[in-house]
């Protein structure tokens, strides 16, 4: 077990990697938690949560809504939940989410902390302090801010990840390699899923240098005002289209990653080889480059993006692999590129 500590503006932040799930005993008062899960995780690994005070939830996207956020506060008035009360959310990225965003507004605030199961939820998702909800289509249009007091990463949960989510979790890899580590975008050339798969060695490695390029970004831009934009690359596509067409998340970002590099290409001098680099990468890791989509129809969700303000939307565009940066790109200019067939 490997300890370290990240310092935010808000908080400091202890990460816990290749621990034990029973070290939550030491980090949590077991009387004064309670867990939250959902259905998949629980019945994958009902040992692990026996003598836990626990919220299991129905599974997917679908249910990261505000009426399952009202379910686990309800759930938390019967178990006599006060403001002494932690939360650990012990799931995916859905999982992670609702916790994070219960815990910030049932009573005010209560401590809360994260067992990611996933390797998006390992490498993304759990980490910076981002919670919300999503809206009808509108990916997390409702959320907050703010840190958990720790995440602990028990490998062990990995064995019954199905194959999906292990591709699933590769896109934000690729996402941090593309914005930030050119070293790390060979590393993953010269290697494979299964590299990753079949070693805790390699896994833990991998897991760690992506937490250490997420908290050093959220560090230096906790509330995003800056570089914290960065890490919406791909994901502005990839929003607008994974609930309309229920695509993973993974899935979605990395047909937005392959938009983005096209917009890229033709407003930011990003070579075409490079494009060609990242498409195929992202093919290496069984992930999507292509959608046919109907641009009308996201077009209307890209209109509600936090990102927008007046006729243009903040992109987050490559010069080259591993250097990302923001640019305003014009609506209308956004628009007639969505529309060429070779997306």
């Amino acid at each position: 077990m490997t300890k370290k500590n990240y310092q935010f503006s808000t908080a400091k932040v202890d990460y816990y990697f290749n621990a034990e799930f029973g070290l939550l005993e030491k980090l949590a008062e077991k009387q004064q938690t309670v867990l939250v899960t959902d259905e998949n995780v629980y019945e994958a690994h009902k040992k692990k949560f026996k003598s836990w005070k626990l919220i299991v939830v129905k599974p997917g996207e679908e249910h990261k809504i505000q009426s399952t956020a009202n379910d686990i506060i309800e759930q938390l008035i019967e178990f006599g939940a006060d403001r002494g009360t932690t939360l650990v959310g012990v799931g995916g990225g859905v999982i992670t989410d609702l916790t994070g965003y219960v815990a910030a507004i049932y009573m005010r605030g209560l401590k809360f902390g994260f067992l990611p199961t996933t390797i998006l939820a390992m490498v993304d998702a759990s980490i910076g302090g981002k919670n919300g909800v999503d809206v009808g289509i509108y990916k997390n249009l409702v959320g907050t801010i703010r840190q958990p007091e720790f995440l602990l990463y028990d490998y062990s949960f990995l064995q019954t990840l199905p194959q999906t989510q292990w591709i699933n979790g590769f896109a934000e890899v690729i996402k941090h390699a593309c914005i930030k580590d050119a070293e790390l975008f060979g590393t993953l050339e010269n290697n494979s899923l299964d590299f990753f798969q079949t070693s805790s060695k390699n896994i833990d490695a991998l897991i760690k240098r992506n937490v250490a390029i997420k908290c050093n970004v959220v560090s230096n831009d906790e509330f995003e005002t800056g570089e914290r934009k960065l890490l919406n690359f791909g994901h502005t596509l990839g929003h607008a289209i994974e609930n309309i067409y229920e695509l993973p998340h993974g899935n979605a970002v990395s047909i937005g990653m392959v938009a983005a590099c096209g917009i890229s290409n033709e407003i930011n001098n990003f070579s075409s080889g490079n494009v060609t680099r990242v498409k195929k990468l992202l093919k290496k890791y069984h992930l999507p480059v292509e959608l046919d989509f109907n641009t009308d129809e996201i077009w209307e969700v890209l209109l509600m993006e936090k990102k927008k303000t007046g006729d243009t939307i903040n992109f987050i565009l490559l010069n080259r692999i591993g250097e990302a940066i923001i640019k305003p790109v014009l609506l209308n200019q956004l628009r007639n590129f969505l529309k060429q067939p070779t997306l």
